[in-house]
């Protein structure tokens, strides 16, 4: 496989999976007024970051397409871990 067809399956990969972890994503429901205000920033740069790999694909700028992903995955990954959302599934989100 070239490097252009990987980059293009990774990039395809990417967006698939935070695609389903952003649709699957809930607020903790038992966060405070503060932490709740957090979680949903994280989720917002999420969203964020998402539509701009969107944008950079679209583009074929499928390098940055990626970075975006896995930044919008990382918000996903990191609230998860600090219990910003409540995730059961280990295969999208770096919970466990």
């Amino acid at each position: 496989m070239d490097i252009k067809a990987e980059l293009e399956n990774k990039v395809k990969r990417y967006r698939e999976l935070t695609a389903e972890a952003i649709e699957k994503v809930k607020l903790n429901k038992n966060l405070c007024k503060e932490r709740k205000k957090i979680a949903e920033d994280f989720l917002d740069m999420a969203k964020r970051y998402f539509a701009d790999g969107k944008f950079f694909e679209k583009k074929g700028k499928l390098a940055t397409a990626l970075a975006a992903y896995s930044y919008a995955h990382a918000w996903l990954d990191a609230g998860a871990r600090a219990e910003l959302f409540d995730v059961k599934n280990n295969r999208l989100f770096a919970k466990d």
